[in-house]
C-alpha cells in the first residue's frame, strides 16, 4: 500500500530529506512530468497545454513520534503517525501523478515543514521565490475532510486586549484601580457576542471570537496595574484581514488592542468552472472549511482552493490516528473520474 509506504518513513517537521527523496525518485520515473525541487519540497508538472490548470498540494511531515511509528493495518485501517495528517492525502496525489493524459494540466505540490511556524513552511517560501509555479486556475489541499469537499478556509486573528490600572497595596486598595477586575468587562462582551454566519460562494460559514488565554497580576499583596486577554477571532473569507482587525478594535472599544497574529481566509471560488467540476465529480455536498488552512497560500495569489482528501480531521495529531482504507479507494475513484472524464 503506498499510504503505508509514506507513512513507514519517518518525516517529522525538519527531517523530511528521506521522504522528498522517495517522491523525488517517484515523480522523476514518470517521463509526462518536469520535476523541479526546492529544499525538501518537491514540485512536479504537466506541459500538455491543456484549457485549464490544478494544483494538487499536499505536505510531507508530521508532528513528533507519539510511539504511533511504524504504521499497522488493523482490519480496514491504517493506524499511525501521518495516516490521516496527511499522508493519506499525498498518497493519492501520488497516484494521480501516474495519470499520463489528465484532462486538465497538473501541478503537484508537496512540501516540508506545515506542522511548525510559518517561516518554515515549503509552499509560504515557494509562492515568495517562485510565485509563478503557483499559476492555475484552481487548487485543491489533500488534507484530511472525510472525503468531502471543504471549501477555502477562515482567516485567524489573535489578540490581546489590554485593560490598565493602578498598583497599590491590597491592604490600601482604594488607592489603586485594580486592572484584573476590568476584566470582566471584556470577557462579558464576549459572552454577548453573535457570530456571523455569511454565505460566501455558496457555503454558510460560522464565525467565532473567544477568550483563549488571561494573563494579569503583579503579586499576592499588590492590586495590579494591567490585565491581558488574548482572544482569537475565527472570520469568514469574505473579510478582508484588515476588515476583521478593524470589527475586533471596535468591538472592543475603549481598551488597548495588540495584534499578536493574523492569517487571511480563502474563499472557494466554486462557482469557477474547475472547482465546480471538482464538486459535482466527488459528489458530496461540500462544506465550509472552519478552521485555517494552507488553501489561503493559494486564495493570496489569486488561486480559488478546496480541501479534500482522507482520514477524519478531528483525528489529527492523535495519538491513535488513522486512515479507512475504504475512504483512500474512494478519494483515489472520485479524483481519477474528474481527471479521466
Amino acid at each position: 500500500m503506498l499510504t503505508k509506504a509514506l507513512c513507514d518513513i519517518e518525516s517529522v517537521s525538519g527531517n523530511e530529506h528521506a521522504i522528498a527523496d522517495a517522491v523525488e525518485d517517484a515523480l522523476r520515473a514518470l517521463p509526462h512530468l518536469q520535476v523541479e525541487r526546492d529544499g525538501q519540497t518537491v514540485l512536479a508538472r504537466t506541459a500538455l497545454c491543456r484549457a485549464e490548470r490544478v494544483v494538487l498540494a499536499g505536505h510531507l511531515d508530521t508532528v513528533p513520534v507519539n510511539d504511533n511509528f511504524p504504521s499497522r493495518l488493523d482490519g480496514d485501517r491504517l493506524v499511525g503517525l501521518g495516516t490521516c495528517d496527511m499522508k493519506g492525502g499525498c498518497a493519492v496525489a501520488l497516484r494521480m501523478a501516474t495519470i499520463p493524459e489528465p484532462n486538465r494540466d497538473l501541478t503537484f505540490f508537496f512540501y516540508e515543514c506545515e506542522e511548525v511556524e510559518a517561516e518554515r513552511n515549503g509552499l509560504q517560501r515557494l509562492a515568495t521565490t517562485h510565485p509563478e509555479w503557483f499559476a492555475a486556475d484552481f487548487a485543491v489541499l489533500l488534507e484530511p475532510t472525510s472525503a468531502t469537499v471543504e471549501g477555502g478556509c477562515q482567516g485567524t486573528l489573535r489578540v490581546d486586549v489590554v485593560a490598565h490600572g493602578a498598583r497599590a497595596h491590597s491592604a490600601r486598595s482604594w488607592m489603586g484601580d485594580n486592572a484584573i477586575h476590568k476584566a470582566a468587562d471584556i470577557l462579558q462582551r464576549l459572552n454577548e457576542y453573535v457570530a456571523r454566519e455569511p454565505e460566501v460562494d455558496g457555503l454558510t460559514y460560522h464565525e467565532g471570537m473567544n477568550a483563549v488565554g488571561i494573563r494579569g497580576g503583579v503579586a499576592g499583596n499588590v492590586v495590579p496595574d494591567e490585565v491581558r486577554v488574548s482572544v482569537n477571532h475565527r472570520f469568514a473569507p469574505d473579510r478582508t484581514e484588515a476588515e476583521a482587525e478593524a470589527f475586533v478594535r471596535e468591538f472592543f472599544a475603549g481598551y488597548d488592542v495588540e495584534v499578536d497574529d493574523l492569517a487571511p481566509g480563502a474563499r472557494p471560488g466554486l462557482d469557477r468552472p474547475a472547482a465546480a467540476a471538482f464538486v459535482q465529480a466527488i459528489g458530496r455536498e461540500p462544506r465550509p472549511k472552519l478552521g485555517w488552512t494552507d488553501v489561503a497560500r493559494f486564495a493570496g495569489l489569486g488561486v480559488p482552493a478546496v480541501n479534500y482528501g482522507p482520514g477524519d480531521p478531528m483525528l489529527a495529531h492523535r495519538q491513535d490516528e488513522f486512515v479507512e482504507t475504504a475512504e483512500l479507494v474512494e478519494c483515489d475513484d472520485r479524483m481519477r473520474a474528474w481527471l479521466l472524464s
